[in-house]
């Protein structure tokens, strides 16, 4: 079924385009009319667009920066703690002031893309809570506020122990998806056990690369009713881990002879080394097959420079359940932060008002 997006947004005639920023214009197409016009940067040298991707990364710290987030006045906001395989995941929840500790808000899930962590969200969240959502904001194992997964060093005293005392290595800011899969998992998990969630109307949020882990989590636990995907990054994680450097690091890493990265290692300009060995498995685009009913928002940015818009929008084309497709006309990648922001939000809170508010 294929959303006639002219009426959906005719049904929610405030959504703004500018909000005081640069107004931007979207760009609403089906599919097949998409030809994204930079893919002909593949034909580059790969030194020139890693290069171009560490201007863009750059250009995205330097706006977020410049963005000063203050809670607003009627929002309240908590930290809470979440048990991932054993790890500690920090969280942050926001509702408004004004709801009941039992009043079965309908809920939503964000989790920020490759390098990010939380607290790049938290405007957007307070925005989503001033619209009556329970919102949880959450950074993955190892990265921002959250604990790190531990490997031993060297072996351990007596194999059989189950209490020992050793010497352990934190595994942090490395880019493993499947590792990233479980902590939403787990974090669906948790939302679950809330009271003042209706856990009949939860929505997930991701953006970039967390934009795949959200379409991830949806495929895998069929409670999650609503997806919004923005700049939505890997959707196939076969090709990337079988080339033949994934398979050297993996043998070697099999073999005691290569360590985890270092925290935050570079890697054609993304911040946070993939252990690739982890991408084989990762298939979302093939494993939302699994969830037909959830509704599917994708927005992407025009002029995607990481070449991530194709398989998105196949996933969209292919997807059997209530969907819709925005692409926002004359911005990158990172473009999503900054002036194309507002107009993202907006469309996120009128898809999750649709799909987890009517009745």
């Amino acid at each position: 079924m294929r959303e006639s997006r002219r009426g959906f947004y005719e049904s929610f005639p405030n959504i703004p385009v500018g909000c005081g920023e640069e107004v931007v214009p979207v760009l609403t197409v089906t599919a097949n009319q998409w030809t994204p016009p930079l893919m002909n940067n593949f034909k580059l040298p790969f030194v020139a667009l890693a290069a171009s991707l560490l201007l863009n990364l750059a250009s995205l710290q330097n706006a977020v920066a410049r963005q000063e987030f203050t809670l607003p006045k009627d929002v309240a906001e908590r930290s809470i703690n979440i048990n991932s395989e054993g790890t500690r995941l920090a969280a942050h929840v926001f509702t408004l002031k004004s709801a009941s500790s039992t009043a079965k808000l309908p809920a939503i899930i964000m989790a920020q893309g490759w390098g990010g962590t939380q607290s790049s969200l938290f405007r957007d969240a307070a925005e989503f809570a001033q619209a009556g959502f329970f919102v949880m904001t959450f950074d993955f194992r190892g990265w921002g506020e959250s604990d790190s997964r531990v490997v031993l060093t060297g072996a351990p005293p007596d194999n059989s122990a189950l209490k020992f005392t050793a010497e352990v290595r934190a595994i942090r800011e490395v880019m493993d998806p499947l590792d990233m899969g479980m902590d939403w998992l787990n974090v669906l998990h948790w939302i679950q056990g809330e009271d003042q969630v209706d856990t009949d109307n939860i929505g997930i949020w991701g953006s970039s690369m967390a934009g795949g882990f959200a379409i991830y989590a949806a495929a895998n636990d069929l409670r999650v009713k609503a997806i919004h995907s923005q700049v939505t990054g890997t959707l196939d994680g076969r090709e990337m881990g079988r080339t033949r450097e994934a398979l050297q690091e993996a043998t070697k890493r099999a073999r005691g002879e290569l360590a985890y990265p270092e925290p935050r290692t570079d890697w054609n300009g993304l911040s946070g080394y993939p252990i690739f060995a982890r991408f084989p498995a990762y298939v979302p685009a093939d494993m939302l097959r699994a969830n037909t009913k959830v509704a599917l928002q994708i927005v992407l940015a025009e002029k995607e420079e990481y070449g991530t818009n194709p398989a998105a929008i196949a996933l969209y084309e292919a997807h059997q359940g209530p969907k819709n497709l925005e692409i926002i006309q004359d911005i990158k990648h990172y473009g999503i932060y900054t002036t194309g922001r507002a107009r993202s939000h907006a469309l996120a809170e009128a898809w999750f008002k649709q799909q987890l508010t009517a009745q």
